[in-house]
């Protein structure tokens, strides 16, 4: 017969101390274990209460392991900050620098070679370009400038006239700076910029090229000059090229007309489809930034402001982009241009003739069915040509009907 164990009345205090094995394990003990229990179970033994005091230690790590684990396939972010805690609350947490803007290079590792000819070339696009006037030279970004008398403000203008001359033909560029300049108060500055409203600027510059996102340039440029340059115009080509919507070709025109400095050539689409013609390259670059690395490895530096506007001017009125005037270039009679006469547009006198053709078919196809006699036998067997198909359905339909007409009332 099983013992059965007596309830003792006396009253049980319990007395809580950490574990000397783990210091999140607790242990509670009876104050008066030291008294006679009635119970005729004995009381534990110091070796269960090691063992049960390290199964206890061994359930809480492991449920810290668990714990751990998912927190750390869940959130990277906490894994990282659990890391940096665990070996060295000390230390600062690393940060990523901003990214520095990137360097317009300019050179070539290798220079290009000089093209042959190209002195006597140039001296001939230069004496062409004294005979004509471009509108480069009437509307160009120089001109901009004259209508302001403070130099920041000059300065300021042909910035903002390079900057809506992308995509955009001189004529319009220059109506755009001028109903700019009146809508914002009468002069170009930074702060009439700043203060002025987007759809203020976005009316008076309506007509030129992506004029919405060039709006958006002209107003955060503004901000950064203010800001990062006291209101005046960078003198490198690093810091214009940070600004928004400026780019190389802006940035080293802005140099040659605002500051007098030469330290670049400013290629447009002008330079880079005039030196491809001329054969100035050794393989036909497909960008701008390539014409221009490659002719500043060979032309003199002295020549580097004025080959812009030149050329500029010489695709504004002979070596234009479709239908190029060779018959006016001396460089053809000259044999020098080894594009001459291979670009002309196709000549339309076949169009002319195979349309002519045509009227003269239908007016005999007409006549034909005009003059004909309209029989029975006839309508029944005469099939119009094929490419007169609408004629060909109402006959055919008419034809049925004839056939209707005499098989019900023969002769």
């Amino acid at each position: 017969m099983s013992s059965q164990r007596r309830v003792s009345g006396a009253i049980t205090r319990l007395s809580a101390r950490a574990s000397p094995y783990h210091s999140a394990v607790t242990l509670l003990e009876a104050g008066n274990a030291h008294q006679p229990s009635t119970s005729l179970s004995p009381s534990p033994k110091s070796s269960k209460r090691i063992k049960l005091e390290v199964e206890s230690k061994t359930s809480n790590i492991s449920d810290r392991a668990r714990s751990t684990a998912s927190l750390r396939k869940t959130s990277p972010t906490l894994k990282l900050e659990e890391t940096v805690s665990e070996e060295d609350t000390n230390s600062k947490v690393k940060v990523k620098s901003a990214k520095k803007p990137k360097l317009i290079p300019q050179s070539l590792d290798t220079p290009h070679p000089a093209p042959p000819r190209w002195k006597e070339v140039y001296d001939s696009i230069k004496e062409m370009r004294t005979q004509t006037v471009a509108p480069v030279d009437t509307m160009g970004c120089e001109q901009t400038q004259h209508k302001e008398t403070d130099p920041k403000n000059r300065r300021f203008a042909i910035l903002v006239s390079l900057m809506l001359s992308s995509q955009t033909k001189d004529e319009v560029t220059n109506a755009a700076v001028q109903k700019l300049r009146a809508a914002v108060g009468g002069t170009l500055s930074v702060a009439a910029i700043i203060s002025a409203d987007d759809s203020t600027i976005s009316d008076a510059i309506a007509k030129v090229g992506f004029w919405r996102r060039k709006t958006g340039y002209i107003k955060k440029t503004a901000l950064r000059l203010r800001d990062d340059f006291d209101s005046e115009v960078p003198k490198t080509v690093d810091e214009l090229c940070s600004l928004p919507g400026v780019g190389p070709k802006m940035a080293f025109l802005t140099l040659h007309v605002a500051w007098n400095l030469n330290h670049g050539i400013g290629v447009d689409v002008h330079v880079h489809r005039i030196t491809n013609r001329l054969g100035w390259h050794q393989r036909p670059t497909k960008k701008p930034e390539e014409t221009r690395l490659n002719i500043q490895s060979w032309l003199p530096i002295e020549l580097h402001r004025e080959i812009n506007h030149m050329l500029v001017g010489f695709g504004q009125t002979i070596c234009v982009p479709v239908g190029p005037k060779c018959d006016s270039c001396t460089l053809s009679t000259k044999g020098l241009c080894p594009s001459a006469n291979t670009t002309l547009p196709k000549s339309p006198k076949k169009r002319k003739r195979q349309s002519s053709a045509n009227i003269e078919r239908d007016s005999r196809t007409k006549d034909r069915y005009c003059n004909r006699v309209l029989n029975y036998e006839e309508l029944m067997f005469f099939r119009p040509p094929p490419s007169n198909a609408c004629i060909y359905f109402v006959m055919s339909i008419f034809n049925n009907l004839l056939a209707t007409h005499t098989n019900n009332y023969p002769d």
